[in-house]
């Protein structure tokens, strides 16, 4: 699935990845491939990002903002810390 993480100076992260852990307002969850369409808000902690099944997650600290998936994209837009 694409995911984009984009902070108010810049883009943060953009590719290609097979799960996003995002700490969402009602508690962490994480999207793969084909996650149900759905709109949350994010509170302060990581999103973590596995860009292939058989490499490490990168993580991004954030202060909170929105996530947005939809059709396998995954699109959050944070303040980062």
């Amino acid at each position: 699935m694409k995911v984009s993480i984009i902070a108010p100076d810049g883009s943060i992260f953009s590719g290609d990845a097979v799960a996003v852990t995002l700490p969402s307002v009602n508690g962490s969850f994480t999207a793969l491939e084909n996650h149900a369409p759905i709109v949350s808000l994010l509170e302060k902690g990581q999103i973590l990002v596995q860009e292939s099944s058989d490499s490490e997650k990168k993580a991004f600290d954030i202060k909170g903002g929105f996530v947005e998936i939809s059709d396998n994209v995954v699109t959050a837009c944070v303040e980062s810390l």
